[in-house]
């Protein structure tokens, strides 16, 4: 739950800046809309389009939608790429819970005198099977994904268990 929720106000807060964003670049259009205009213009033109095209293109693109043409072009925003905070909140609890599941897992079938080192161990082995696993899921090769996931979670792991012992607490 204290990661969804962490992904809810996070995506939220996200959102919350795009439409503020949106909201100056709808003002601006709205009360100097020659100096967007050429602002849009000159977008283009840093990007390799010749002067009299890229007024051409603005002029073009602002006669149909100002706005999409400004949040894309100006802003980097992406139709259909809004922040969606109730789908992060979902999404992050699936995932932490069953990231959870295997660990726990392996607290249950480890021997009694066990568990304080099978459950880290477990996690490790999960973290570097699911890092690998999600790079190859997204086409890109696995080990160096799978490494950095470990490393990460293993640096987690030791910060916490510093932590603990400092306070005096065993984990």
């Amino acid at each position: 739950m204290s990661m969804a929720a962490g992904e809810y106000v996070s995506v939220s807060s996200q959102a919350d800046s795009e439409a503020a964003d949106l909201a100056r670049e709808r003002r601006a259009l709205r009360e100097q809309p020659s100096k967007e205009k050429s602002e849009l213009a000159h977008i283009y033109e840093d990007r390799g389009v010749q002067p009299a095209l890229a007024r051409q293109v603005a002029d073009q693109l602002m006669a149909k939608d100002a706005l999409a043409a400004h949040a894309r072009d100006e802003l980097g925003l992406s139709e259909g790429g809004e922040p969606k905070p109730i789908q992060a909140a979902l999404a992050s609890a699936v995932a932490f819970s069953l990231g959870a599941a295997l660990p726990t897992l392996a607290a249950f079938l480890a021997p009694p005198g066990a568990i304080v080192q099978a459950v880290p161990a477990a996690a490790l082995v999960f973290l570097v099977l699911l890092g690998a696993l999600g790079a190859w899921a997204g086409g890109a090769p696995m080990v160096k994904p799978a490494l950095r996931v470990g490393f990460w979670g293993a640096l987690a792991m030791a910060v916490t268990a510093g932590i603990g012992a400092l306070v005096g607490k065993a984990v």
